[in-house]
């Protein structure tokens, strides 16, 4: 069988996608499920950017599932002393059964999937966070009871979070609305791909400036911190500029009674959400952090399946 890699929920199909939520679920209800998957594996995880939940959740799921999980970060490997991005890939290929990166460029995943012989995959990059985009999928489905026709209201930042929602949210069939302050909207490619997915699945795919446009009649609510990873020298000019994209209240009161409160964390209460509304009833947060990890152990199942 080919070599699978996993650098963005646009690469699965509709029915892949399916399937890996519910593989999923499966390891939530029975989790020694593939306890023995990874047995005699090793997978390689390099951390160019700090991480919390993907970190853990990705060297807890490896070590549950029999494998070894060998952590490094940017600057314990050649890559800070001149070494290629495609030597890296050949070279770890010869150790590792899975090659799992978090980085800046989506450019680097591509060229170090292009050289390893093994999977590889984004753990997250400027581009898109798909590992999110799974545990977001299948805490939406658990909470909602599908996918197909479900509305979401992402506020915010059109980031790598945003990315990865518009293309999971296409591939499934799902309403997905993208409010952001003018000149912050996500990549007008991304945009499009997601739209021609949405046509092909009955799904809809909008953006727009507006909050009550995209909150009004939602099933869910998300959102992600104003600056992301490398964009920490613009926080206090974004305060200003997302003031009215704040998921509170009044987000909260647009949508549908029955609607849920997401965020991929770390939050910043009073910032881009309030305690009231994270903390609050409403609120799958950490269903949504949990599922990182029943995801994760999916996705390693598949990859080397």
């Amino acid at each position: 069988m080919a070599k699978r890699d996993f650098l963005s929920l646009a690469d699965l199909s509709s029915d892949e996608l399916t399937a890996l939520l519910d593989a999923a679920d499966n390891m939530k209800a029975k989790p020694t499920a593939g306890a023995k998957k990874l047995a005699g594996r090793s997978v390689v995880l390099i951390f160019e950017k700090p991480s919390t939940r993907t970190r853990v959740s990705f060297e807890v799921a490896v070590t549950s599932m029999g494998g070894h999980p060998v952590v490094l970060r940017g600057d314990e490997l050649q890559l800070g002393r001149g070494e290629t991005i495609a030597d890296t890939g050949r070279v770890l290929s010869l150790y590792a059964d899975v090659i799992a990166v978090r980085t800046f460029g989506q450019d680097r995943l591509d060229e170090l999937a292009g050289s390893s012989s093994v999977p590889v995959v984004n753990l997250l990059s400027d581009f898109s966070h798909p590992c999110q985009g799974l545990a977001d999928l299948q805490t939406i489905r658990a909470a909602v009871g599908s996918l197909e026709g479900v509305a979401l209201c992402y506020l915010g930042d059109g980031n790598n979070v945003a990315h990865s929602l518009m293309f999971g949210g296409a591939k499934t069939g799902m309403d997905v609305r993208i409010a952001t302050p003018r000149g912050y909207e996500p990549s007008p490619d991304v945009v499009a791909r997601s739209q021609q997915m949405a046509a092909e699945t009955g799904g809809k795919l909008s953006v727009t400036n507006v909050v009550a446009e995209a909150a009004s009649g939602a099933d869910v609510l998300y959102t992600d911190v104003w600056a992301s990873m490398g964009k920490e020298s613009e926080a206090e000019e974004r305060l200003a500029v997302f003031e009215h994209y704040r998921l509170n209240d009044d987000a909260l009161a647009l949508a549908n009674d029955d609607a849920i409160v997401m965020h991929c964390l770390p939050a910043h209460r009073g910032e881009e959400i309030t305690a009231g509304v994270i903390d609050g009833d409403r609120s799958v947060v950490w269903d949504q952090a949990a599922n990182r990890l029943h995801t994760q152990k999916a996705l390693l199942a598949w990859l080397v399946d």
